[in-house]
């Protein structure tokens, strides 16, 4: 059966340009009904316009889509209700939220300004939470709902020059994670899409001829399967250039230490060993870690823990 998104309605932030442009025609393209959200600031999140997102909802009516434009800022709470307000009023409900909308403010953290911190994360962060707390109660009683949050390589993996940038991003791991234990019996799927494309944000860091590899056309398709009715959850995307992968945080399997031997020596002295990926694990929870650990120590103690 092939994904379609008819009768679904979707709201993607910062939608006027680059990828979020090209997640809401990709969007309309298999039927759904579209909030082209985009506050049309520059890349370092000043001025603002709505003639970007203007012309996303003229593309998506001219392929006879139904689409409308809102210049809600996503870190204001009211105007987002405004935004969730108009598109309950005009389709009756929203079933899909993609969180695309950011700003850059690059600079090395010895030269950033802490304004300069707190906007990006600001826009990240509580521009995704915002618009999430909007829909949150909407979706629990229409017991549906599938969002989609914006990480980064930067986030995941560090990128110099952007501390702001990368924890923000690296928060939307938190989010989701967090979101889909609390949204599981209300059919509520939250996934994370971790993009490397060719957008505003990424023009003069990268050759042209890369560029061209690093379409946002190519990352889309992968957003389409996390925020469709059978989507996976808690899934982390990576995407470029028309490839996917998964990206995942480990535990390795860890080593314990008896109350003689539990000294900063010892653990330098047994680091290989604790860093060791054999047996690593994924795990589903906070207190799956808690309930590890405490089986380790008392193993290690001789003393016999009650089974849960």
């Amino acid at each position: 059966m092939s994904i379609r998104f008819d009768g679904r309605v979707a709201i993607v932030t910062g939608a006027g340009v680059g990828l979020g442009r090209s997640h809401a025609l990709g969007l309309a393209k298999l039927g759904a009904k579209v909030v082209v959200n985009d506050l049309g600031v520059a890349t370092d999140g000043t001025g603002s316009s709505t003639a970007q997102a203007d012309a996303v909802v003229k593309e998506i009516e001219a392929m006879g889509g139904e689409a409308m434009a809102h210049g809600a800022n996503v870190t204001d709470a009211a105007q987002v209700k405004d935004m969730v307000d108009q598109a309950i009023a005009k389709w009756g409900k929203v079933d899909i939220l993609v969180c695309n909308a950011g700003i850059l403010r690059d600079k090395t953290f010895a030269k950033m300004e802490l304004d300069d911190f707190a906007k990006v994360v600001d826009v990240h962060l509580m521009g995704s939470v915002v618009p999430t707390k909007a829909l949150w109660d909407h979706f629990r009683e229409n017991e549906y709902g599938r969002i989609v949050y914006t990480t980064s390589a930067s986030g995941l993996y560090g990128n110099f020059g952007q501390s702001n940038y990368g924890a923000a991003k690296a928060a939307m791991v938190g989010l989701m994670n967090v979101l889909v234990q609390e949204g599981q019996k209300y059919n509520i799927k939250a996934n994370i899409l971790a993009p490397t494309a060719a957008t505003r944000m990424t023009e003069g860091l990268l050759p042209e001829q890369v560029l061209d590899l690093l379409k946002p056309e190519t990352i889309t398709p992968g957003m389409l399967t996390l925020v469709a009715e059978d989507a996976p959850n808690r899934m982390i995307m990576g995407a470029g250039g028309g490839c996917f992968a998964e990206c995942r945080i480990y535990e390795t399997e860890g080593v314990a230490f008896g109350d003689d031997e539990l000294n900063p020596d010892a653990i330098a002295a047994r680091m290989d060993d604790i860093r060791a990926e054999d047996n690593q694990q994924i795990m589903p929870g906070a207190f799956a870690q808690t309930r590890k650990y405490a089986s380790m120590a008392a193993e290690k103690r001789g003393i016999e823990l009650p089974k849960s």
